[in-house]
């Protein structure tokens, strides 16, 4: 666990450290975000920060690489080389359309090819759980199509949300630290080693976000770009991708329950929000006879901000949402473990958290919707004149 403490503090000094150099060098390359219809920014603003996010990867991945435990890791999974090509090219393809805005297929062509670098090294779905406990087995005829879709996927759910300021660092940070305190809590629970590829890149892709969070939340002084979505939507996808093939499904589903609680569907129902996102604008657009990769100004942080949320408020919302999707998932796929170490009987375990994950949505429904309309009516209400006592003779 010390190493990877150390990996995520690297990870997070090196890119806060670099962010206000990358900054500097987005201005003098010309690599500005303008004020458009559908941006919420008032000013022109420097994008680029994948670029910082890059460079905290590959500190923090030279450092493991040095440790005792983790090269052993980065030796037998061969996780590192695969996911710096990878990341190498997500980065290169991103730099390029935030200097130039390239088309959507150059970017998509770029997509699929960071894909194709993960299937050589054998980051790939071999096998999909099931509830029976008998995983299926997947040729390559699916297995290497369904890869790339999840890497597609993922990346252009993230890149999708990228709208506000401290969204997608915020949004990945949290999920990336539900799937490394998922990873962990099952090995501890079943006695497997804690040290793997994906957990390692979890790690290091939370201490990307928290190192860049600190110069991207609202007002930000740097955009990540689609440098920095394209990228940490990669590293998500290849945890999703490693998560889902490191663990026996035999042991995840051990509660008979909620024997679907396996990685792959953890992993979609904790970055379910910008997923959810992605797929209304996709619908959206297609219904409108454009194309889905067409921008607007419709998404879910647009419709917070319509509301009366403030931009940060806005924010704010959209990571309650998304930790109480990972605290749920994690929570009721570990249940059995939990109640064992509580001494509870599982179906209680089970209530009492299905109890305060509804109470905590529908205070979080009722503050998101009301709040607005309570300040709105506030502002409305006329200042009452001060009282003023009859004047005294003298």
């Amino acid at each position: 666990m010390r190493e990877y403490l150390l990996t995520v503090l690297i990870a997070a000094v090196v890119t806060y450290l670099i962010t206000p150099v990358v900054r500097r060098f987005a201005i003098s390359f010309g690599a500005m975000t303008a004020v458009r219809a559908r941006d919420v920014h008032a000013i022109p603003t420097p994008r680029l920060g994948g670029l910082a996010m890059f460079g905290g990867m590959v500190a923090a991945l030279l450092v493991a690489s040095q440790l005792p435990k983790m090269s052993e890791v980065l030796a037998r999974e061969n996780v590192g080389r695969a996911v710096l090509i990878a990341a190498g090219l997500i980065v290169l393809v991103g730099i390029a359309d935030d200097r130039w805005e390239i088309d959507p297929l150059t970017k998509f062509a770029g997509q699929v090819a960071a894909a194709g670098i993960f299937i050589l090294h054998g980051i790939q779905i071999y096998v999909i759980p099931l509830p029976s406990g008998e995983p299926l087995s997947l040729p390559p005829e699916y297995g290497v199509p369904l890869t790339i879709f999840i890497v597609v996927a993922t990346i252009n759910a993230v890149n999708f949300i990228d709208g506000l300021d401290g969204l997608a660092a915020g949004v990945v940070g949290i999920a990336s630290f539900a799937l490394f305190t998922y990873a962990s809590l099952l090995s501890f629970a079943n006695g497997l080693t804690r040290l793997g590829g994906a957990t390692l890149i979890t790690a290091v892709l939370f201490g990307m976000c928290a190192g860049f969070l600190p110069h991207n939340f609202n007002p930000a002084r740097i955009f990540m770009g689609d440098t920095g979505s394209m990228l940490i939507g990669l590293l998500l996808s290849a945890s999703t991708i490693m998560l889902t093939g490191q663990f026996d499904p035999a042991i995840i589903g051990g509660y008979k329950l909620f024997p679907f609680f396996v990685p792959l569907v953890m992993v979609a129902a904790v970055v379910a929000v910008p997923f959810i996102d992605m797929l209304l604008a996709v619908w959206r657009r297609t219904n409108q006879g454009r194309s889905p990769f067409a921008p607007d100004k419709l998404h879910l942080h647009h419709r917070l901000l319509e509301l009366g949320h403030s931009h940060r408020r806005a924010v704010l919302i959209m990571y309650f949402w998304v930790g109480l999707l990972a605290m749920c998932v994690v929570g009721l796929s570990l249940v059995g473990y939990l109640a064992k170490a509580f001494s509870l009987d599982p179906q209680i375990a089970i209530i009492c958290m299905v109890v305060a994950a509804v109470f905590l949505a529908v205070a979080g429904l009722v503050v998101m919707l009301a709040e607005p309309r309570l300040r709105r009516a506030q502002a409305k209400t006329p200042p009452q004149a001060p009282a003023t006592r009859p004047h005294q003779p003298a």
